[in-house]
């Protein structure tokens, strides 16, 4: 063979590589689904049924806000009962057959205010605006119509007063006064204010417990803020409490708790691998119902057969879908079940027990068809200490675990850093995997719901083995050949944009581009802007994160603004003006520091906002940033 027909042989070969890959990149963009489609508001969601069962409700969007509809089962036609239009309604539920209540802030500062409105659209009013007042739901009171139990931190800033808040004439009476250190009530059955949980000292967790609203409350259990019992609900003769609990034990497991003399008389389900996070009753037959924790999805384990027969008879016309009930009728005839999946945000029904009817009220995003989303798949890795990291992986549509070879990567760090990813449906993740990017998200140690081992492995680890835990899962992707190397991308909100500067600062050349969503930049500063009502709490961080005096050589090392010289990465960086978590100084100090030394760093304000976008335009207008910034440094 001549040496021009090698080349013609092998120029052949480049032309059909060159048409292999226009091929793809035509199919991707023939596939490639409208941004907006990913994050705007949903048609209707948040579905609730009032207490007599005779209506539902749900938000909508109004003027590019959510709002409140109302619409009586078996009828057509709904009712606005809201009109805000500078801000999404946070949340809402029916307090009463005739009323409902719902939370609204002003600009992202979080300062909730507690408004009432009619279910006709009448009588709104708002119950509990004091300027630079944050509200805090502690008791619905369902068996109580007319009122509510309501926290406020109105007389002084850093703690929260337990108030009895009349929801009709707005008339409202402390029912106790918060002493400086409790950050949690409960009540009873009957609607009486009997528990209070202390920080003492910064770091131990304090029950304290009273009879009778007209005695004082006395100390009955004094742990460490690693060991801890968190009450529930009372049982059924308003005498002792189930709880959740770790004490003695590395998970938390559902236990009935002594509460007037601080023990635990018995344990009534425990998990060996997943603290128990949460345990149900049913109010009419007064029966415990069942418990949950997560896996790498959500399961139950039911106390009460008539529950489980439940879930068995919903699962039998829904599916393979995950299922939750988000309301009940007062009755328990009535209740509002919600469908999701890794691919889908699911649909809400309406279940009639008594006539076993299951009606479809609406999809939530009819707009997206699962059958053009991607999986998402649990994962496992081996950290460099030896610490098996749980997480997981989408892919782009079609591809697999066997198939996904050498594709560009954005790693997704959750925020908290005390919270966790879960399975199910995340536009973020669907839109990055529609865009071609496959996505790793990871439950770094200190992930919750794994016990306190895990949890405590990352005390003092901010920017260390923390960090590493991220760093590793990078490399486990590179090794499965599945991460091209040269494009991989980082990119988390609050303490996963700690993540992602400090990951741009120890391994300053492992990422291609890097997205900061409302990340802390500088521990120093972080610490000293904290909101007010965090402050009691301030030890405990101390323990949890580090003291910014005894621990000043480790925040100096691990505050990525301190060491900006360090970071090469292409750096987009986004904020809310109004964010009280974390403070806009925290964006403003790296954006400088890269300024200065000339880095390309992108920065994105948004001025009616606050710890991450709620407004619609808002986020469109912060992922078309990022799907532009992506595709200028991976593709």
């Amino acid at each position: 063979m001549t040496r021009t027909n090698v080349l013609m042989l092998a120029g052949g070969f480049f032309l059909i590589i060159l048409f292999d890959l226009f091929q793809n990149q035509n199919a991707m963009a023939q596939n490639q689904i409208p941004l907006e489609d990913f994050f705007k508001n949903p048609e209707k969601t948040s579905y609730q049924i009032s207490p007599d069962g005779k209506y539902f409700s749900y938000m909508a969007p109004y003027e590019s806000r959510m709002n409140i509809f109302v619409q009586k089962v078996g009828k057509d036609k709904a009712t606005r009962l809201t009109s805000e239009t500078d801000r999404d309604i946070a949340g809402y539920y029916w307090a009463n057959p005739g009323r409902l209540l719902y939370l609204k802030d002003d600009g992202g500062d979080e300062n909730y205010s507690v408004y009432g409105v009619d279910k006709n659209g009448k009588n709104l009013k708002c119950l509990t605006c004091f300027e630079g007042v944050r509200t805090q739901i502690i008791d619905d009171l369902k068996d109580i119509p007319d009122e509510i139990i309501v926290g406020l931190n109105k007389r002084v800033p850093q703690v929260f007063d337990p108030y009895r808040l009349n929801i009709e004439s707005g008339e409202m009476t402390m029912l106790a006064e918060n002493p400086g250190d409790v950050q949690g009530w409960m009540t009873d059955h009957e609607g009486k204010l009997r528990v209070a949980i202390a920080i003492v000292d910064g770091v131990n967790t304090q029950i304290r417990y009273r009879d009778t609203e007209e005695d004082e409350f006395v100390p009955v259990l004094t742990t460490n803020f690693k060991e801890s019992v968190n009450p529930a609900f009372f049982d059924f003769d308003n005498k002792n409490v189930y709880a959740t609990s770790n004490l003695g034990r590395d998970k938390q497991a559902v236990v009935l708790f002594d509460i007037a003399n601080g023990k635990e008389l018995e344990v009534l389900y425990e998990n060996d691998d997943y603290d128990v996070s949460s345990v149900f009753y049913s109010r009419k037959r007064k029966v415990l119902t069942s418990a949950s924790f997560t896996s790498w999805k959500r399961e139950r384990h039911f106390f009460d057969k008539e529950t489980g027969q439940l879930f068995d008879r919903l699962k039998k016309d829904l599916g393979d879908y995950e299922l939750g009930i988000s309301a009940i009728s007062k009755d328990e005839n009535m209740y509002m079940v919600r469908t999701y999946s890794d691919r889908s945000l699911g649909a809400y029904y309406l279940y009639n027990k008594k006539d076993d009817k299951l009606e479809k009220i609406h999809d939530v995003s009819p707009w997206l068809d699962e059958n053009k989303m991607a999986s998402v798949y649990p994962i496992k890795y081996t950290a460099r200490d030896g610490l098996v990291i749980p997480g997981y992986i989408t892919l782009p549509k079609g591809l697999t675990m066997e198939t996904a070879k050498n594709l560009p990567v954005v790693i997704n760090p959750h925020g908290g850093p005390w919270a966790r990813d879960n399975w199910g449906f995340n536009p973020e993740i669907q839109f990055l995997a529609n865009r071609g990017y496959a996505v790793l998200q990871m439950n770094f140690r200190g992930s919750t719901g794994y016990g306190r081992e895990f949890m405590e492995k990352s005390f003092k680890q901010w920017g260390l083995t923390m960090q590493n835990d991220i760093t590793d899962g990078v490399y486990w992707l590179i090794n499965q050949g599945i991460a091209d190397k040269d494009k991989v991308a980082i990119y988390g909100g609050s303490y996963g944009g700690y993540a992602v500067l400090q990951g741009c600062v120890v391994t300053p050349t492992l990422y291609a581009a890097a997205i900061d969503y409302v990340g802390v930049s500088n521990l120093f500063t972080f610490m000293q802007t904290i909101p007010p009502y965090w402050e009691p709490m301030l030890e405990m961080m101390y323990e949890m994160v580090g003291n910014p005096v005894t621990d000043a050589v480790q925040f100096e090392a691990t505050s990525p603004a301190l060491n900006a010289d360090k970071i090469m990465t292409p750096l987009f960086v986004a904020q809310g003006a109004n964010d009280p978590r974390v403070n806009i100084d925290e964006s403003d100090q790296i954006v400088e520091a890269l300024k200065k030394r000339h880095i390309d760093v992108e920065y994105l304000v948004k001025d009616n906002e606050g710890h991450g976008f709620r407004n619609e335009e808002n986020r469109f207008d912060f992922y078309r940033s990022m799907e532009k910034f992506l595709g200028t440094y991976l593709k």
